[in-house]
C-alpha cells in the first residue's frame, strides 16, 4: 500500500510542471480571501464542518469504507448547493470587491470603518450613562445569532450614535429589548435574549442584566448594559458580569471583537515603512 502511494507521489513529481505550480497558487489565493471573507461570521463555522466532511470522505474511501464514503460524497455534492445558499451575502461582498478592484486594499478602509464604529458606540454609551437611559447592545462575535435577531424588528442599518439613541429612547417602542450589531451594521433591535440562571448574580440587578449575561453564557458575543437606575456601564462576556466599565475598557472590549487590533497594526507597519523611506 505505502509502495504505491510512494509510486504515484513520484509519478507526480516527475510531471509536475509551472503549470501546475500556477494552478495551486490560484487555489491557495481562492481559498486565502474566502477565509477572510468568512472569518468572524456564522458562515465560518460552516465552512469547517463541511471541511471536515471532505477529509472524513477522503479518509474512509482510501480505508475501503464503501458504504460511508458514498454517503458523505452525496453529502459534498448535495452541500456545493447549500453553501452558495449560506454565502450568499459574503459572495456578493466578493463579487463586489473584485468589480471595484478594493480586494488588496481592506484593511486601510476596515481600519477607519472599525474605529468610527467603535467611537460610535462608545459615544452613545457614555450618553447613556449620563442621561440614565437604560440599554442592552450586543456585538455579535464568531456565533451566529441569528435566531436571537429573529426574535426582534429588522433594521440592518448603518451603526449610529442617533439610530443607537433613538432606539433606547425611554418609552420608545424598542426601548426594553436588545439591539445587535453585527460588524458595520444594526442586524435589529428589541431582541430577546435568554435569561441567565446564574444565582451568583446581585439581588439589585434586574432583567437587563441578568438577559446580558444570559446571551453571553451561549456565544462569544461581547454585550453592553447601562443601568437606568445608576448609570453604570456593564459588560458580559464569556459567562462573566464586569461591572463599572470605563471608557478605556469599553474600547479595549470592542477593538477585541471587531479585531481592531490587527487591522490597526498592519496600518502602523505600512506607516512605519513610509516614514523610513522619508527619512532616508
Amino acid at each position: 500500500m505505502f509502495e504505491s502511494i510512494f509510486n504515484s507521489l513520484s509519478h507526480s513529481l516527475e510531471s509536475f510542471s509551472v503549470i501546475d505550480v500556477l494552478d495551486i497558487g490560484v487555489v491557495v489565493i481562492a481559498i486565502y480571501f474566502l477565509l477572510k471573507l468568512t472569518s468572524r461570521t456564522r458562515a465560518m463555522q460552516v465552512l469547517k464542518g463541511f471541511g471536515m466532511i471532505i477529509i472524513l470522505a477522503q479518509f474512509t474511501q482510501f480505508l475501503g469504507m464503501s458504504t460511508i464514503s458514498w454517503l458523505l460524497n452525496y453529502i459534498i455534492n448535495a452541500g456545493a448547493i447549500v453553501l452558495i445558499v449560506l454565502f450568499q451575502p459574503e459572495l456578493r461582498r466578493a463579487l463586489e470587491r473584485i468589480g471595484t478592484g478594493r480586494i488588496l486594499d481592506r484593511n486601510f478602509s476596515d481600519n477607519i470603518e472599525i474605529s468610527q464604529r467603535i467611537d460610535k458606540i462608545i459615544a452613545s454609551c457614555i450618553t447613556f450613562s449620563k442621561e440614565r437611559t437604560g440599554a442592552l447592545i450586543v456585538v455579535e462575535n464568531k456565533t451566529g445569532l441569528n435566531d436571537i435577531i429573529e426574535t426582534g424588528t429588522s433594521l440592518h442599518a448603518d451603526v449610529s450614535s442617533e439610530l443607537l439613541e433613538n432606539i433606547f429612547f425611554i418609552n420608545a417602542p424598542l426601548h426594553d429589548g436588545a439591539v445587535i450589531i453585527r460588524e458595520n451594521k444594526i442586524l435589529a433591535a428589541g431582541c430577546f435574549l435568554p435569561l441567565s440562571d446564574n444565582r451568583l448574580i446581585g439581588q439589585e440587578l434586574g432583567t437587563r442584566h441578568r438577559a446580558g449575561l444570559g446571551i453571553s453564557e451561549i456565544s462569544d458575543s461581547i454585550t453592553i448594559m447601562i443601568s437606568e437606575e445608576t448609570g453604570i456601564i456593564s459588560i458580559a462576556k464569556h459567562g462573566k458580569l464586569i461591572r463599572y466599565i470605563d471608557k478605556k475598557a469599553l474600547r479595549d472590549n470592542l477593538e477585541s471583537v471587531f479585531n481592531f487590533a490587527k487591522v490597526n497594526e498592519n496600518k502602523v507597519n505600512i506607516m512605519r515603512k513610509f516614514r523610513g523611506k522619508d527619512k532616508s
